[in-house]
């Protein structure tokens, strides 16, 4: 949705998202399109009774979904972790240890062929030993191609992640202490800079938790409790199926509160957007894959990778999340009559049954398969095989979002022809099941207009 070059990162504050300080100032002033924990909503007529799905489909791999979570549309749903028989024959094991072995010489090169790396996630990256976490950063555009850059690189991100914490999410006080230890710690070593630290929108003695002034550190500081109290909610329900997500172990509790300072900070640097709900859903995959990371010092510091890479993701799409884009070139109406247009060049008979017949508008079901970037639709390892497409694709993730999206509805084409708008609307509000390497074979094959999609990152 965004040219490239589009995002810039600041050196410390400010929003990371450009652009939108300009919209927001010609409107009279910097105000939240979104008010805080505000959920994205699916667009559906009201009053409408759904009807239930039968259990027989296109596809023989397709099964019941009776765990769904039915409380809210953006909350974890239950999938068992079948997309196929399970039987995996010697071709395919060959074929995935010559994969392995393509990608790991690619990465090993000093200057990486991202093409050749492209076509490689296209076919699905390897599980373990890292490889999809430095395929992933270097897709996102986190990493150069040159490899001797990397630790220069990946160095200067993660001390800026912690100045930006530091800065952001500290309170007043917490924030004025750490600065007066280092101004100490400085004047003891004889290494104080002339400039003094770094100060905090002229943090005063005058400035305290029970002041008024919409100035005050204190101030900024509370608005955004309500957020942090959103974010720790949806959290909670993150995955819940999924050990490495939910629980009260020490080490879900860790990698809940390394996502909670992501989604907080993103929140605080973009004022225009902060944060909506199901954010959670799209920082989750990254965190998980930079996390297991084999390589120690990366898995260290997958909370900082994490939240740069969340944020070149998210530049892809964030104009979907704001409420007075929607009916811009690059708001989300925008991009659900990209995806009618798709089907309709692809299979009209289809368009016409869903468009006119059952009258199942793409606003119905699509918006959450397109902002949450199919999270909610499948269950966890087919998402991390779906995104490796997503980064792949030579024509940005928007372009193969929409192909993926078309292609759900052309495998389900029997059952959508035979539904009337309750049992249509239920079916691809709660997409069965599929086999996901012919899912995603029947999108690529699809036919498009590529030519105004952005590239990638």
């Amino acid at each position: 949705m965004l040219k490239k070059g589009r995002l810039n990162l600041p050196d410390m504050l400010g929003s990371l998202v450009s652009g939108f300080d300009e919209k927001e100032m010609k409107n009279g002033g910097l105000r939240p399109v979104l008010e805080p924990g505000e959920e994205l909503e699916i667009m559906e007529p009201n009053g409408i009774e759904l009807g239930h799905k039968e259990n027989e489909y296109g596809f023989d791999d397709l099964v019941n979904d009776t765990d769904l979570d039915k409380e809210g549309a953006f909350r974890t749903r239950k999938r068992p972790d079948k997309d196929g028989t399970g039987r995996i024959s010697v071709m395919e094991v060959i074929a995935a240890d010559e994969k392995r072995s393509d990608i790991e010489y690619e990465l090993s090169q000093k200057e990486i062929y991202l093409e050749k790396v492209k076509r490689i996630g296209s076919m699905g990256l390897p599980d373990g030993g890292g490889l999809r976490a430095t395929a992933w950063k270097l897709l996102l555009g986190y990493l150069s191609p040159s490899h001797d850059l990397w630790e220069k690189e990946l160095t200067e991100n993660r001390q800026k992640y912690v100045k930006l914490k530091e800065e952001l999410l500290l309170s007043p006080s917490e924030y004025t202490r750490v600065k007066e230890d280092a101004m100490i710690s400085a004047e003891l070593s004889g290494e104080r800079d002339d400039a003094g630290p770094l100060k905090r929108q002229g943090i005063s003695h005058g400035d305290h938790p029970l002041s008024i002034v919409k100035a005050s550190a204190w101030h900024h500081y509370f608005k955004h409790i309500e957020i942090a109290e959103q974010i720790d909610r949806d959290l909670l329900r993150t995955h819940p199926d999924l050990k490495f997500f939910s629980g009260e172990s020490s080490f879900s509790k860790k990698n809940r509160e390394a996502m909670r300072s992501i989604l907080l900070l993103f929140a605080k640097l973009n004022p225009a957007i902060r944060y909506v709900q199901g954010m959670n859903e799209v920082l989750a995959p990254i965190f998980y894959v930079f996390s297991t990371d084999t390589d120690e010092k990366n898995a260290v510091n997958a909370e900082a990778d994490s939240f740069f890479c969340f944020v070149r993701l998210l530049s892809d799409s964030v104009d979907h999340f704001c409420q007075q884009l929607d009916n811009s070139p690059v708001g989300i109406l925008s991009t659900l009559s990209r995806l009618a247009e798709l089907l309709k060049e692809n299979d009209e008979e289809l368009w016409k049954h869903l468009e006119f017949t059952t009258k199942v508008k793409p606003q119905f079901y699509a918006f959450r398969w397109i902002t949450l970037l199919l999270t909610q639709e499948f269950n966890f390892q087919s998402i991390l095989r779906i995104w490796d497409s997503l980064f792949s694709n030579p024509f940005g993730i928007q372009d193969m979002l929409l192909r993926i999206c078309c292609a759900m509805l052309l495998c389900m084409k029997s059952r959508l022809l035979s539904g009337d708008f309750a049992a249509n609307l239920r079916l691809l509000q709660h997409y069965p099941d599929i086999n996901i390497e012919h899912l995603l074979r029947v999108a690529q094959d699809l036919s498009a207009d590529t030519s105004s999609y952005s590239l990638s990152l």
